[in-house]
């Protein structure tokens, strides 16, 4: 099978090999990691004809400049918001093409949107950790991170011309300002002024961001009586808040547990389009109760398998 390398020129922070992580060892301490926009993710691979947990990257706001040394393979980018070039050629996210040996890939961010996917028409030769290319950026256990300079060996390469073109983006519920939360599940550790300031107020990302979690500026939520709590797993979007009344909202790498209370949780549904928006752009939350985010849940669930089952389709053998 065929084989290509691919020197990295520059990159940028925060820019890892990711799958779809690790489930299954939080009881151990670990956490599961994975891409940060799931969606966007899976995307990329199935448009590609792979796996939907092949190993890819995950290209953070930093960028990052490829060149092909040896070889040629297929490529897919996907990501909302982002910018490619090729060569002289600028094109937007969200397409699938070819990489020769000679050229030079570059994917840098454009006017929205926090991370993209580079996913791969072969196998990335990378370290696995339990298994998983995932890479847990405070520990870089996993695949790793991306280095400038570093020469990528991807194995088995293929040109899939049957898959070139764009990609159908997934019909996301448009952002309005607001992420959908639950409340809980210690709410009731906070002052009810806290609790209305979380409904009622407008927050910003805050420039303190990571793949654990984006910190919000904003009112401080106060809370009520003592600090601390038994330490307890906690879930991906989850809204801990700090002993100064900080909240942030826990990501792909958050800790397995912790012991400040968390005052909501942010729904499932809605963290692909919530870990997309950049620094300084503004936030508003919405209750809902649990029944209704389950009933989200489910029809999203539904509406993805739709929409990855039409990815996964050859564009010469559509049916």
């Amino acid at each position: 099978m065929a084989t290509a390398r691919l020197k990295v020129l520059k990159v940028g922070p925060l820019v890892t090999f990711q799958d779809l992580g690790r489930p299954g060892y939080m009881k151990f301490g670990v956490p599961g990691s994975g891409p940060m926009d799931r969606v966007s993710f899976c995307a990329a691979n199935l448009a590609l004809g792979n796996e939907m947990d092949s190993t890819s990257i995950e290209v953070s706001m930093g960028g990052i400049e490829i060149e092909c040394i040896e070889g040629a393979l297929s490529l897919a980018v996907s990501g909302n918001g982002f910018i490619g070039s090729l060569g002289d050629h600028e094109f937007e996210t969200g397409c699938v093409f070819e990489l020769h040996s000679g050229q030079r890939l570059s994917l840098r961010p454009g006017a929205s949107g926090c991370w993209c996917y580079l996913a791969f028409a072969g196998k990335p030769d990378v370290p696995t950790w339990l298994g998983k290319t995932a890479t847990h950026s405070q520990s870089g256990f996993g695949g790793g991170r991306v280095k400038t300079g570093q020469i990528l060996k991807i194995e088995n390469t293929e040109t899939r011309r049957d898959r070139e073109g764009r990609l159908h983006p997934f019909d996301f519920k448009p952002f309005d300002g607001y992420a959908r939360i639950v409340l809980g599940p210690q709410e009731r550790h906070f002052t009810k002024l806290a609790r209305s300031l979380l409904l009622q107020s407008e927050f910003q990302l805050s420039t303190m961001y990571d793949r654990m979690g984006y910190r919000l500026e904003g009112p401080k939520l106060e809370i009520k009586g003592s600090l601390s709590i038994p330490s307890e797993p906690i879930t991906k979007g989850s809204i801990q808040v700090s002993g100064n009344g900080t909240p942030t909202i826990l990501l792909a790498d958050h800790q397995t547990t912790g012991g400040y209370p968390k005052i909501a949780t942010v729904v499932s549904a809605d963290l692909d389009t919530l870990a997309q928006l950049r620094p300084h752009e503004k936030l508003r939350f919405k209750e809902i109760d649990p029944q209704d985010a389950t009933k989200m849940a489910r029809i999203r669930a539904i509406e993805l398998s739709a929409y990855f089952n039409a990815l996964a389709r050859s564009r010469s053998n559509p049916t």
